[in-house]
């Protein structure tokens, strides 16, 4: 009886990971990496302006400036040992699909500790108002939620206006189903123009409102009363709800360092190498008035 034949192909699949490029618009801090903390001064309320002043001396004041201040972490893999018979028994590059997995899965946790550090000063809260859908951040979430919709847009756009914030630079990223089912709803001719203000090399999808609106497969999860932010490591709620965030540019913070590469190559003791990454990596709201930085909560039924 004849044996068949066992092919390899000689290029592994890899996993898939987000798309992180929202991070880059915000204020670079790079050059304040190698501190634990980092420190943003605020200047105080201004002096008071009055018309056709008759009362002199003039009463002098002081000014109270503030700081924000964010702290700065240091991310790292575990150790990956690949045994030396992985050189020779697969018919594809092990060690290099392990650096590349775990460096994109380091960049995945880092950026999505500083989305969530933005998303922690919030000034507003808009809910979301169109038609119901199921809910998708987990399959056991209960209940129906709101669409966005142009209207969501232009509350969050009015937020920012009172707020006196730079039209140039604001930014909302929504996750892929909030995204999706946003764009489907719009009529064909509104779908055409937001569409042809994209910028796909920037990672924008679209402008409305003055918005810049870009996408990420998961972005955040909030509790029922749409203000509790459920971090990653958090457990699901079947009542919690996807929130997207809003930010001006100016209003936020990234700092990451250099990712570094440790690889013990030959340890005797692993018959092997031993592979592992580390990063520093911080981020945070940079105004002590938290302006500039909104969610967009999905609404419930």
């Amino acid at each position: 009886m004849p044996l068949n034949r066992e092919l390899w192909v000689p290029k592994i699949q890899e996993n898939f990971f987000p798309d992180n490029s929202f991070v880059s618009k915000s204020i670079d801090d790079k050059a304040f990496i190698n501190n634990h903390r980092v420190h943003i001064p605020n200047a105080g309320t201004p002096s008071k302006v009055e018309k056709n002043r008759n009362v002199f001396p003039a009463v002098i004041g002081t000014r109270e400036d503030h700081e924000v201040t964010y702290d700065l972490g240091i991310f790292s893999t575990d150790p990956i040992r690949v045994h030396k018979a992985s050189d020779v028994e697969l018919s594809y590059d092990k060690r290099q699909s392990i650096i590349v997995n775990n460096r994109a899965e380091l960049q995945r946790v880092a950026h999505n500790d500083i989305l969530e550090s933005w998303a922690k000063a919030y000034s507003a809260v808009v809910r979301t108002s169109g038609s119901l859908d199921v809910a998708h951040t987990y399959s056991g979430a209960t209940g129906k939620r709101k669409l966005v919709t142009a209207a969501d847009v232009l509350k969050l756009a009015t937020i920012f206006d009172k707020q006196l914030l730079p039209e140039e630079g604001r930014y909302l990223l929504l996750d892929v189903d909030m995204y999706n089912m946003f764009l489907d709803s719009m009529a064909s001719d509104n779908k055409l123009a937001f569409q042809a203000s994209a910028d796909a090399q920037r990672g924008v999808l679209g402008q409305l409102y003055g918005f810049k609106i870009m996408k990420r497969a998961q972005v955040l999860r909030v509790k029922s009363d749409a203000e509790t932010i459920l971090f990653g490591k958090e457990a699901h709620e079947p009542t919690e709800l996807a929130a997207g965030l809003a930010w001006q540019e100016s209003c936020v913070s990234r700092a990451l360092g250099e990712t570094n590469l440790y690889l013990d190559e030959n340890n005797p003791e692993y018959y092997g190498d031993v592979i592992s990454f580390d990063q520093r990596v911080g981020g945070g709201h940079r105004r002590f008035d938290k302006a500039g930085v909104a969610l967009l909560v999905q609404g419930a039924e």
